[in-house]
C-alpha cells in the first residue's frame, strides 16, 4: 500500500528553520512527481516545491531562495529544508506523490500533514 507520512512540523521564530521529512513507502519516487503542498486558513492550497522524476525543480517564488526540496530514495524519504521561516509560512504542509512519468500536473496520493507554525 502506497503511504505518505509527514514529520518535522513544529513551532519556530521568524527567520528560524526547520526540516519536513515524508517517509515514503509503496512505491518509487524517482519514478513519478514529488511535492510539498501547504495549506492554511484563509488561503488555497499552495505547492510550494516539487521535483519531477528527472530531477528538475520547481519552488513557489513565495519560498524561493528559503526552501531546498530533495530526496533520498535510499532512505525512501522526501525533505523539505526551511530557512529564514516567515510567519507566512505558517500552514499545514503535506507531501505528495504523482503518477508514474514526468508530468506533474496531478497528485495521486498524499501525506497526512505536519504543522509548521511561525510566530513573530
Amino acid at each position: 500500500q502506497v503511504q505518505l507520512m509527514a514529520s518535522g512540523g513544529g513551532s519556530v521564530q521568524a527567520g528560524g528553520s526547520l526540516r519536513l521529512f515524508c517517509a515514503v513507502s509503496g512505491l518509487d519516487m524517482f519514478r513519478r512527481c514529488m511535492a510539498w503542498f501547504r495549506s492554511s486558513s484563509g488561503k488555497e492550497r499552495e505547492q510550494v516545491a516539487r521535483v519531477d522524476m528527472l530531477g528538475l525543480i520547481h519552488y513557489a517564488d513565495s519560498v524561493k531562495g528559503r526552501f531546498t526540496i530533495s530526496q533520498d530514495n535510499t532512505k525512501d524519504t522526501l525533505y523539505l529544508q526551511m530557512n529564514d521561516l516567515k510567519t507566512e509560512d505558517t500552514a499545514m504542509y503535506y507531501c505528495a506523490a504523482g503518477r508514474l512519468g514526468l508530468h506533474c500536473e496531478g497528485f495521486d496520493y498524499w501525506g497526512q500533514g505536519t504543522e509548521v507554525t511561525v510566530s513573530s
